[in-house]
Protein backbone atom coordinates (compact mmCIF):
# COMPACT_ATOMS: atom_id res chain seq x y z
CA UNK A 1 0.00 0.00 0.00
CA UNK A 2 1.69 3.21 -1.17
CA UNK A 3 0.76 5.58 1.66
CA UNK A 4 3.02 8.19 3.24
CA UNK A 5 2.97 7.41 6.95
CA UNK A 6 1.98 10.16 9.33
CA UNK A 7 4.09 9.56 12.45
CA UNK A 8 2.29 7.37 14.98
CA UNK A 9 -1.21 7.53 13.47
CA UNK A 10 -1.01 4.88 10.75
CA UNK A 11 1.30 2.87 12.96
CA UNK A 12 -1.43 2.74 15.60
CA UNK A 13 -3.97 1.72 12.96
CA UNK A 14 -1.61 -1.03 11.83
CA UNK A 15 -1.20 -2.35 15.36
CA UNK A 16 -4.96 -2.30 15.91
CA UNK A 17 -5.38 -4.47 12.80
CA UNK A 18 -8.56 -6.57 12.63
CA UNK A 19 -10.10 -5.21 15.85
CA UNK A 20 -13.56 -5.32 14.27
CA UNK A 21 -13.33 -8.99 13.32
CA UNK A 22 -16.83 -9.77 14.64
CA UNK A 23 -18.46 -6.51 13.52
CA UNK A 24 -20.10 -6.82 10.08
CA UNK A 25 -20.43 -3.50 8.29
CA UNK A 26 -22.37 -4.28 5.10
CA UNK A 27 -24.91 -6.53 3.44
CA UNK A 28 -22.80 -9.70 3.06
CA UNK A 29 -21.56 -10.50 6.59
CA UNK A 30 -20.44 -14.02 5.68
CA UNK A 31 -18.10 -12.66 3.01
CA UNK A 32 -16.69 -10.12 5.44
CA UNK A 33 -15.99 -12.84 8.00
CA UNK A 34 -14.15 -14.97 5.43
CA UNK A 35 -11.68 -12.16 4.77
CA UNK A 36 -10.79 -11.92 8.45
CA UNK A 37 -9.02 -15.14 9.45
CA UNK A 38 -7.65 -16.69 11.55
CA UNK A 39 -9.89 -16.09 14.55
CA UNK A 40 -8.82 -14.27 17.68
CA UNK A 41 -6.16 -12.12 16.08
CA UNK A 42 -7.84 -8.80 16.93
CA UNK A 43 -4.56 -6.92 16.69
CA UNK A 44 -1.75 -7.35 14.20
CA UNK A 45 1.13 -5.81 12.30
CA UNK A 46 -0.62 -5.31 8.96
CA UNK A 47 -2.48 -2.19 7.89
CA UNK A 48 -4.28 -4.31 5.28
CA UNK A 49 -6.07 -6.19 8.08
CA UNK A 50 -7.94 -2.98 8.92
CA UNK A 51 -9.58 -3.12 5.48
CA UNK A 52 -12.57 -5.30 4.55
CA UNK A 53 -14.34 -5.56 1.22
CA UNK A 54 -17.92 -4.73 2.14
CA UNK A 55 -21.15 -4.96 0.18
CA UNK A 56 -22.91 -1.59 0.50
CA UNK A 57 -25.88 0.11 -1.21
CA UNK A 58 -23.18 1.92 -3.23
CA UNK A 59 -21.58 -1.35 -4.36
CA UNK A 60 -18.70 -3.42 -3.02
CA UNK A 61 -16.07 -1.21 -1.41
CA UNK A 62 -12.82 -1.51 0.55
CA UNK A 63 -13.79 -0.20 3.97
CA UNK A 64 -11.53 0.92 6.82
CA UNK A 65 -12.91 -0.85 9.88
CA UNK A 66 -11.46 0.49 13.09
CA UNK A 67 -12.11 1.93 16.56
CA UNK A 68 -11.63 5.29 18.24
CA UNK A 69 -10.11 3.40 21.16
CA UNK A 70 -9.46 -0.20 22.13
CA UNK A 71 -9.63 0.78 25.82
CA UNK A 72 -12.95 0.08 27.54
CA UNK A 73 -14.45 0.49 31.00
CA UNK A 74 -17.13 -2.17 30.40
CA UNK A 75 -16.58 -5.80 31.41
CA UNK A 76 -18.62 -7.64 28.75
CA UNK A 77 -17.91 -11.31 29.38
CA UNK A 78 -17.35 -12.24 25.71
CA UNK A 79 -15.37 -9.23 24.48
CA UNK A 80 -11.62 -9.06 23.71
CA UNK A 81 -11.61 -5.36 24.69
CA UNK A 82 -13.20 -5.82 28.13
CA UNK A 83 -11.67 -3.94 31.03
CA UNK A 84 -8.73 -5.76 32.59
CA UNK A 85 -7.90 -8.11 29.70
CA UNK A 86 -4.10 -8.09 29.65
CA UNK A 87 -3.70 -9.45 26.10
CA UNK A 88 -5.38 -6.41 24.57
CA UNK A 89 -3.07 -3.56 23.59
CA UNK A 90 -4.82 -0.24 24.13
CA UNK A 91 -4.66 2.49 21.48
CA UNK A 92 -6.65 5.72 21.27
CA UNK A 93 -7.14 8.28 18.48
CA UNK A 94 -8.14 11.91 18.66
CA UNK A 95 -10.93 12.72 16.15
CA UNK A 96 -8.78 14.90 13.89
CA UNK A 97 -5.96 12.33 14.00
CA UNK A 98 -8.19 9.46 12.89
CA UNK A 99 -9.98 11.61 10.31
CA UNK A 100 -6.63 12.62 8.81
CA UNK A 101 -5.47 9.01 8.61
CA UNK A 102 -8.70 8.01 6.85
CA UNK A 103 -8.34 10.87 4.37
CA UNK A 104 -4.78 9.82 3.65
CA UNK A 105 -5.81 6.22 2.97
CA UNK A 106 -8.82 7.28 0.94
CA UNK A 107 -6.79 9.62 -1.28
CA UNK A 108 -4.24 6.84 -1.82
CA UNK A 109 -7.06 4.59 -3.09
CA UNK A 110 -6.63 2.06 -0.28
CA UNK A 111 -10.14 2.54 1.13
CA UNK A 112 -13.48 3.99 0.06
CA UNK A 113 -15.61 3.86 3.17
CA UNK A 114 -15.44 3.81 6.95
CA UNK A 115 -16.84 1.59 9.70
CA UNK A 116 -16.17 3.21 13.07
CA UNK A 117 -16.75 1.69 16.49
CA UNK A 118 -15.10 2.17 19.86
CA UNK A 119 -14.47 0.92 23.32
CA UNK A 120 -16.12 3.04 26.01
CA UNK A 121 -14.08 5.44 28.14
CA UNK A 122 -15.63 8.12 30.39
CA UNK A 123 -19.09 6.89 29.47
CA UNK A 124 -21.07 6.38 26.28
CA UNK A 125 -21.82 10.08 25.78
CA UNK A 126 -18.15 11.14 25.76
CA UNK A 127 -17.20 8.26 23.48
CA UNK A 128 -20.09 8.96 21.11
CA UNK A 129 -18.96 12.56 20.70
CA UNK A 130 -15.53 11.37 19.59
CA UNK A 131 -17.05 8.99 17.02
CA UNK A 132 -19.30 11.69 15.57
CA UNK A 133 -16.62 14.38 15.67
CA UNK A 134 -14.32 12.12 13.64
CA UNK A 135 -16.88 11.67 10.89
CA UNK A 136 -17.92 15.33 10.85
CA UNK A 137 -14.26 16.24 10.20
CA UNK A 138 -14.12 13.67 7.40
CA UNK A 139 -17.30 15.06 5.85
CA UNK A 140 -16.59 18.78 6.28
CA UNK A 141 -12.83 19.27 6.29
CA UNK A 142 -12.02 16.54 3.79
CA UNK A 143 -15.32 16.70 1.82
CA UNK A 144 -15.72 12.92 1.80
CA UNK A 145 -19.20 11.90 0.61
CA UNK A 146 -18.80 8.10 0.51
CA UNK A 147 -20.03 5.27 2.71
CA UNK A 148 -19.89 5.61 6.51
CA UNK A 149 -21.23 3.14 9.07
CA UNK A 150 -21.23 4.34 12.69
CA UNK A 151 -21.78 2.60 16.01
CA UNK A 152 -24.04 4.12 18.64
CA UNK A 153 -22.70 3.68 22.17
CA UNK A 154 -24.85 2.53 25.12
CA UNK A 155 -26.40 5.53 26.85
CA UNK A 156 -25.90 7.98 23.99
CA UNK A 157 -28.07 11.08 23.99
CA UNK A 158 -30.99 11.71 21.63
CA UNK A 159 -29.23 14.62 19.89
CA UNK A 160 -26.10 12.52 19.40
CA UNK A 161 -28.10 9.84 17.64
CA UNK A 162 -29.63 12.52 15.42
CA UNK A 163 -26.14 13.82 14.56
CA UNK A 164 -24.93 10.29 13.79
CA UNK A 165 -27.90 9.62 11.51
CA UNK A 166 -27.21 12.90 9.72
CA UNK A 167 -23.57 12.15 8.85
CA UNK A 168 -23.73 8.35 8.34
CA UNK A 169 -25.16 6.04 5.69
CA UNK A 170 -25.75 3.27 8.23
CA UNK A 171 -26.02 3.35 12.01
CA UNK A 172 -25.95 0.34 14.30
CA UNK A 173 -26.97 -0.05 17.91
CA UNK A 174 -25.90 -3.50 19.08
CA UNK A 175 -28.44 -5.07 21.43
CA UNK A 176 -26.13 -8.10 21.81
CA UNK A 177 -28.78 -10.03 23.78
CA UNK A 178 -32.56 -10.46 23.34
CA UNK A 179 -33.50 -9.56 26.94
CA UNK A 180 -32.17 -8.14 30.19
CA UNK A 181 -31.87 -11.62 31.68
CA UNK A 182 -29.57 -12.70 28.86
CA UNK A 183 -27.71 -9.39 29.01
CA UNK A 184 -27.00 -9.91 32.72
CA UNK A 185 -25.16 -13.11 31.82
CA UNK A 186 -23.39 -11.61 28.81
CA UNK A 187 -22.57 -7.99 29.72
CA UNK A 188 -23.68 -7.21 33.29
CA UNK A 189 -22.71 -3.53 33.19
CA UNK A 190 -25.20 -2.80 30.40
CA UNK A 191 -28.90 -2.00 30.81
CA UNK A 192 -30.79 -3.65 27.97
CA UNK A 193 -33.97 -1.57 28.01
CA UNK A 194 -32.60 1.84 29.02
CA UNK A 195 -29.14 2.03 27.44
CA UNK A 196 -29.73 0.04 24.26
CA UNK A 197 -33.32 -0.71 23.21
CA UNK A 198 -34.54 2.81 24.02
CA UNK A 199 -31.72 4.26 21.89
CA UNK A 200 -32.60 2.02 19.00
CA UNK A 201 -36.23 3.15 19.13
CA UNK A 202 -35.07 6.78 19.34
CA UNK A 203 -33.07 6.21 16.17
CA UNK A 204 -36.16 4.86 14.43
CA UNK A 205 -38.17 7.90 15.54
CA UNK A 206 -35.50 10.31 14.29
CA UNK A 207 -35.32 8.52 10.94
CA UNK A 208 -39.07 8.94 10.48
CA UNK A 209 -38.76 12.68 11.14
CA UNK A 210 -35.84 12.99 8.73
CA UNK A 211 -37.77 11.15 6.02
CA UNK A 212 -40.84 13.35 6.53
CA UNK A 213 -38.63 16.43 6.15
CA UNK A 214 -37.21 15.12 2.88
CA UNK A 215 -33.69 14.39 4.18
CA UNK A 216 -31.47 11.46 3.27
CA UNK A 217 -32.13 8.71 5.79
CA UNK A 218 -29.42 6.39 7.07
CA UNK A 219 -30.28 2.72 7.46
CA UNK A 220 -30.53 1.23 10.95
CA UNK A 221 -29.21 -2.17 12.06
CA UNK A 222 -28.46 -4.15 15.20
CA UNK A 223 -26.43 -7.23 16.15
CA UNK A 224 -26.81 -10.17 18.53
CA UNK A 225 -24.12 -12.36 20.03
CA UNK A 226 -25.50 -15.87 19.43
CA UNK A 227 -25.39 -18.74 21.87
CA UNK A 228 -22.94 -17.56 24.53
CA UNK A 229 -25.37 -17.57 27.46
CA UNK A 230 -28.10 -20.03 26.51
CA UNK A 231 -30.15 -17.72 24.31
CA UNK A 232 -32.42 -19.62 21.92
CA UNK A 233 -33.29 -18.94 18.30
CA UNK A 234 -36.90 -18.20 19.21
CA UNK A 235 -35.74 -15.49 21.65
CA UNK A 236 -33.43 -13.91 19.08
CA UNK A 237 -35.94 -14.06 16.24
CA UNK A 238 -38.84 -12.81 18.37
CA UNK A 239 -36.85 -9.68 19.17
CA UNK A 240 -35.76 -9.44 15.52
CA UNK A 241 -39.38 -9.55 14.37
CA UNK A 242 -40.33 -6.82 16.85
CA UNK A 243 -37.53 -4.59 15.58
CA UNK A 244 -38.35 -5.16 11.92
CA UNK A 245 -41.95 -4.14 12.58
CA UNK A 246 -41.45 -1.42 15.20
CA UNK A 247 -38.09 0.14 14.32
CA UNK A 248 -37.96 -0.57 10.56
CA UNK A 249 -34.50 -2.12 10.78
CA UNK A 250 -32.67 -2.71 7.51
CA UNK A 251 -31.28 -5.95 8.88
CA UNK A 252 -30.25 -7.83 11.98
CA UNK A 253 -26.72 -9.21 12.26
CA UNK A 254 -26.07 -12.47 14.10
CA UNK A 255 -22.57 -13.18 15.38
CA UNK A 256 -21.96 -16.81 16.39
CA UNK A 257 -20.19 -16.79 19.74
CA UNK A 258 -16.52 -17.70 19.70
CA UNK A 259 -14.64 -17.91 23.02
CA UNK A 260 -11.88 -15.38 23.63
CA UNK A 261 -9.01 -16.14 25.97
CA UNK A 262 -8.81 -14.16 29.21
CA UNK A 263 -12.56 -13.59 29.34
CA UNK A 264 -15.15 -15.15 31.69
CA UNK A 265 -16.64 -17.13 28.79
CA UNK A 266 -13.33 -18.48 27.46
CA UNK A 267 -14.30 -22.10 28.22
CA UNK A 268 -17.77 -21.93 26.64
CA UNK A 269 -17.99 -23.97 23.44
CA UNK A 270 -18.07 -22.05 20.15
CA UNK A 271 -21.38 -21.80 18.32
CA UNK A 272 -21.47 -23.46 14.86
CA UNK A 273 -21.54 -21.00 11.97
CA UNK A 274 -24.38 -23.07 10.55
CA UNK A 275 -26.61 -21.85 13.38
CA UNK A 276 -25.72 -18.27 12.48
CA UNK A 277 -26.61 -19.02 8.87
CA UNK A 278 -30.02 -20.49 9.81
CA UNK A 279 -30.77 -17.38 11.85
CA UNK A 280 -30.03 -15.19 8.84
CA UNK A 281 -32.31 -17.32 6.65
CA UNK A 282 -35.14 -17.11 9.18
CA UNK A 283 -34.56 -13.39 9.69
CA UNK A 284 -34.99 -12.74 5.97
CA UNK A 285 -38.26 -14.69 6.01
CA UNK A 286 -39.48 -12.30 8.71
CA UNK A 287 -38.18 -9.19 6.94
CA UNK A 288 -38.84 -9.90 3.27
CA UNK A 289 -41.42 -12.70 3.02
CA UNK A 290 -44.12 -11.66 5.46
CA UNK A 291 -43.53 -14.54 7.86
CA UNK A 292 -44.17 -14.30 11.59
CA UNK A 293 -42.17 -15.98 14.33
CA UNK A 294 -45.10 -18.33 14.92
CA UNK A 295 -44.66 -19.64 11.36
CA UNK A 296 -41.05 -20.72 11.91
CA UNK A 297 -40.44 -24.44 12.57
CA UNK A 298 -38.66 -24.41 15.94
CA UNK A 299 -37.72 -27.61 17.68
CA UNK A 300 -38.61 -28.30 21.33
CA UNK A 301 -35.32 -26.66 22.37
CA UNK A 302 -36.46 -23.33 20.91
CA UNK A 303 -33.84 -23.53 18.16
CA UNK A 304 -34.13 -24.03 14.41
CA UNK A 305 -33.07 -27.26 12.74
CA UNK A 306 -29.51 -27.18 11.46
CA UNK A 307 -29.85 -29.92 8.84
CA UNK A 308 -32.21 -27.96 6.55
CA UNK A 309 -33.05 -24.30 6.06
CA UNK A 310 -36.17 -23.05 7.89
CA UNK A 311 -38.26 -22.60 4.74
CA UNK A 312 -37.61 -26.19 3.73
CA UNK A 313 -38.30 -27.44 7.27
CA UNK A 314 -41.65 -25.63 7.24
CA UNK A 315 -42.54 -27.01 3.81
CA UNK A 316 -41.66 -30.57 4.86
CA UNK A 317 -44.15 -30.27 7.72
CA UNK A 318 -46.91 -28.37 5.90
CA UNK A 319 -46.74 -29.01 2.16
CA UNK A 320 -45.54 -32.56 1.49
CA UNK A 321 -49.09 -33.87 2.00
CA UNK A 322 -50.85 -30.66 1.04
CA UNK A 323 -49.00 -29.23 -1.99
CA UNK A 324 -49.65 -25.75 -3.36
CA UNK A 325 -51.14 -25.44 -6.85
CA UNK A 326 -48.93 -23.07 -8.78
CA UNK A 327 -51.84 -21.98 -11.01
CA UNK A 328 -54.13 -20.97 -8.15
CA UNK A 329 -51.97 -19.85 -5.22
CA UNK A 330 -51.73 -16.26 -4.01
CA UNK A 331 -48.36 -14.51 -4.26
CA UNK A 332 -47.64 -14.92 -0.52
CA UNK A 333 -48.41 -18.64 -0.77
CA UNK A 334 -46.01 -19.01 -3.70
CA UNK A 335 -43.25 -17.38 -1.64
CA UNK A 336 -43.65 -20.11 0.97
CA UNK A 337 -42.45 -22.74 -1.51
CA UNK A 338 -38.74 -23.70 -1.33
CA UNK A 339 -36.88 -22.38 -4.35
CA UNK A 340 -39.39 -19.61 -5.07
CA UNK A 341 -38.70 -16.09 -3.87
CA UNK A 342 -40.37 -12.74 -4.43
CA UNK A 343 -39.15 -12.37 -8.03
CA UNK A 344 -40.13 -15.94 -8.87
CA UNK A 345 -43.59 -15.50 -7.38
CA UNK A 346 -44.12 -12.32 -9.40
CA UNK A 347 -42.97 -14.07 -12.57
CA UNK A 348 -45.40 -16.94 -11.97
CA UNK A 349 -48.31 -14.55 -11.39
CA UNK A 350 -47.53 -12.75 -14.66
CA UNK A 351 -47.10 -16.00 -16.60
CA UNK A 352 -50.45 -17.36 -15.42
CA UNK A 353 -52.22 -14.51 -17.20
CA UNK A 354 -50.75 -15.72 -20.49
CA UNK A 355 -51.32 -19.45 -20.19
CA UNK A 356 -51.05 -22.61 -18.11
CA UNK A 357 -47.88 -23.77 -16.34
CA UNK A 358 -47.57 -27.51 -16.71
CA UNK A 359 -43.89 -28.45 -16.25
CA UNK A 360 -40.73 -27.53 -14.39
CA UNK A 361 -39.05 -26.32 -17.56
CA UNK A 362 -41.53 -23.47 -17.75
CA UNK A 363 -40.67 -22.46 -14.19
CA UNK A 364 -36.99 -22.49 -15.05
CA UNK A 365 -37.68 -20.30 -18.08
CA UNK A 366 -39.33 -17.78 -15.73
CA UNK A 367 -36.02 -17.36 -13.90
CA UNK A 368 -36.57 -19.85 -11.07
CA UNK A 369 -33.06 -21.32 -10.95
CA UNK A 370 -33.79 -24.66 -9.26
CA UNK A 371 -37.45 -25.60 -9.72
CA UNK A 372 -36.56 -29.13 -8.60
CA UNK A 373 -36.42 -27.76 -5.05
CA UNK A 374 -40.07 -26.81 -5.35
CA UNK A 375 -41.19 -30.06 -7.01
CA UNK A 376 -42.19 -32.04 -3.87
CA UNK A 377 -44.36 -29.19 -2.60
CA UNK A 378 -46.36 -28.10 -5.66
CA UNK A 379 -49.03 -29.06 -8.14
CA UNK A 380 -48.83 -27.92 -11.76
CA UNK A 381 -52.32 -27.32 -13.06
CA UNK A 382 -53.68 -29.68 -10.41
CA UNK A 383 -51.22 -32.51 -11.07
CA UNK A 384 -48.33 -33.75 -8.95
CA UNK A 385 -44.94 -33.00 -10.43
CA UNK A 386 -43.62 -36.55 -9.91
CA UNK A 387 -45.99 -37.85 -12.59
CA UNK A 388 -44.54 -35.41 -15.10
CA UNK A 389 -40.85 -36.06 -14.49
CA UNK A 390 -40.91 -38.85 -17.12
CA UNK A 391 -41.46 -36.15 -19.75
CA UNK A 392 -38.00 -34.61 -19.17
Amino acid sequence: MNIHRTPDTLEKLTRMGDVTLYEPAGDAPHAEARTNTPRERFQSTSLAECISHVSTPMGSKPILKTMVTTACEKNCFYCPFRAGRAKTQRYTFKPDELAGAFDQMQRAGAVDGLFLSSGIIKGGVTTQDKIIDTVEIIRRRYAYSGYVHLKIMPGSEYDQIARALHVADRVSINLEAPSQARMDALAPKKNFEEELLKRLLWASEIRQKQRAEGHKVASLVTQFVVGAVGDTDIELLSMSERLYRQARLARVYYSAFHPVSQTPLEHVAPVPLLRQNRLYQASFLLRDYGWEVEDLPFEASGDLRLDVDPKRAWADAKLLHNPIDIMRAERQELMRIPGIGAKGADAIVRARRRGTLTDLGQLRALGIRAPEQAAPYILLDGREVERQLRLF
